[in-house]
């Protein structure tokens, strides 16, 4: 089974902050940076270039430079030092000595954004004209491999390339279609006209595409058999040979470029190429089928359930029968019911109608209104609304009491207190006031020692720097740690409640980023000096 893609933690949270529009468009200036050829940028002119990607609110100084050193301990940020400038006065070197450009991670990032975005604003389209230039590669392709001048590699490079492109194409937009196509299925309104007009245009656009979609497939499967005639590996090696691709010593891009040739011409085999099915695998003749075959099918499909959607809303705005005929039908009832009994329970029914149940309510002071006073010129009674749906007039009893929420109030406080303590506690417990070794810490708490994996754990998973430090900082990014491999291949010891873990001993340095654990630092002076 394939592995399934992990995205690196933290990657995409600058856009679920409170700051994600100034995060969004500080990147933003990055990549036009980058657009423009230029890798590093200091904050002055991050923001002078803030206006030019569409961002016209003020921001200060400060949060400009909070916001860089956010995105810097998110990894999609690199600090670089600039020791070659002059600076004048502390403030000056302060703001101009830091250079910032794009990690890796942030380029991904920003890549990830627009790629999003423009998901979101594009829509779906079955193209007859990408078909057609699948076919016109291929046939480029064929004609390029006859010729044996590796003059031609370079154009069999761009060729495939194309070839790449319009694959890509036609998948995207033939899932955004699909999807598009099921939503307009479930999609109601009141306005029928409008339906109509909206779902007969859609059928008539999958006919005209479902019209000649066979034949193009057919053109499309000779072509990609006349290129395979040549030899796919033969095909690749000379779009590799033309791709110039970087010679850098020790690394090998041929093997990893030729593998994602090799996978993206087997997916375009799966939309085009004749199968025949056989062999052990029980599922290979439904797998034998290409892709725009089954493309076929679901736009006959789509076809035929357009055309009972736009049935169905029109019998649903048409009236089966007339007031008149109910009423028709309604006398025949009568005067078929076997007695007088039946036919006040049709009356009942059919009209909603009873004996008046109020009438033996009375005002609530019925001495100030004479006996001989018609009930045509009485005051009116109040009736209640449940005397209609239930039978009864309403009962007010007694309002119920209000429940004291004190203690439960005070018992939450204090647990949060208690945790909070806890954590404090734990965070204390770990903070150093310099490099120490991990042996050092000696016996800790179960919860501390969990606090300390987790931290571990964190500066792990980080790139080390030129310096052989790995940096990391917690989730809520209050507190930091800094680790360093041992260079003598020590092994520390650690004793918990639960038990002990041995490992490398690391050289680390907790620290707090602000007032994150007050009364760190004496907690760690106290245990240096035990």
């Amino acid at each position: 089974m394939a592995e399934l893609p992990r995205v690196p933690p933290e990657m995409f949270r600058f856009t679920t902050t409170e700051r994600a529009d100034l995060h969004t468009a500080v990147l933003c200036a990055f990549g036009e940076a980058g657009e423009r050829l230029e890798t590093a940028l200091t904050s002055e002119e991050v923001h002078e270039r803030l206006r030019s990607v569409g961002w016209y609110a003020p921001v200060a100084d400060h949060d400009l430079s909070g916001t860089l050193k956010q995105l810097a301990g998110w990894g999609l940020l690199d600090v670089i030092f600039n020791h070659a400038g002059g600076f004048a006065t502390a403030e000056e070197y302060e703001r101009k000595n830091l250079h910032y450009s794009l990690t890796r991670r942030g380029e991904a990032a920003l890549a990830g954004v627009r790629h999003a975005m423009a998901m979101l604003a594009s829509a779906g389209a079955l193209q007859t004209a990408v078909l057609d230039a699948i076919a016109e590669r291929l046939g480029e392709l064929e004609v390029l491999l006859r010729d044996p001048d590796p003059g031609r590699n370079r154009r069999i490079f761009t060729g495939l390339q194309e070839l790449e492109g319009h694959l890509d194409g036609l998948g995207v937009n033939t899932r955004q279609f699909n999807g598009e196509l099921q939503r307009l299925l479930r999609l109601e309104g009141t306005d029928l006209a409008t339906f109509h007009e909206v779902k007969s245009a859609m059928v008539a656009y999958l006919q005209e595409f479902a019209t000649s979609l066979e034949e193009r497939g057919e053109a499309i499967a000779a072509a990609l058999g006349a290129v395979e005639e040549h030899g796919v590996g033969v095909l690749h090696a000379r779009a590799l040979d033309g791709a110039d691709l970087p010679r850098t010593p020790g690394a090998d891009h041929a093997t990893p470029w030729l593998a994602a040739r090799a996978a993206r011409w087997e997916g375009l085999r799966s939309w085009f190429a004749h199968h025949d099915g056989t062999g052990a695998d029980p599922w290979a003749g439904e797998r034998a089928v290409p892709r725009v075959r089954q493309l076929h099918d679901v736009a006959r499909r789509a076809i035929v359930a357009l055309l009972q959607v736009l049935d169905r809303i029109t019998d649903s705005r048409r009236r089966s029968s007339s007031a008149a005929a109910d009423f028709r039908t309604l006398a025949r009832w009568f005067a078929t019911a076997p007695a007088e009994h039946d036919a006040h329970r049709l009356w009942d029914a059919a009209f909603g109608l009873g004996s008046a149940r109020h009438a033996h309510l009375g005002h609530p002071d019925a001495e100030l209104i004479p006996s001989g006073v018609p009930w045509s010129e009485a005051e009116p009674v109040e009736v209640s609304a449940l005397l209609r749906s239930r039978g009864r007039t309403e009962r007010m009893g007694r309002t119920g009491r209000v429940r004291d929420v004190t203690g439960l109030r005070a018992g939450r406080r204090s647990r949060a207190e208690k945790e909070r303590a806890e954590i404090e506690a734990a965070w204390a417990a770990l903070a150093t006031t310099g490099a120490m070794r991990l042996s050092q810490l000696g016996e800790l708490d179960h919860e501390a020692f969990g606090r300390l994996l987790d931290l571990l754990g964190r500066a792990l998973a980080e790139h080390p720097d030129a310096t052989g430090r790995r940096r990391a900082v917690t989730s809520d990014g209050r507190v930091e740690i800094v680790l360093r491999a041992p260079g003598d291949g020590a092994v520390a010891v650690l004793r918990t409640s639960e038990g002990w873990f041995r490992g490398p001993d690391y050289l680390i340095d907790v620290r707090a980023l602000g007032d994150a654990l007050a009364g760190a630092p004496a907690a760690a002076e106290h245990r240096a000096g035990a």
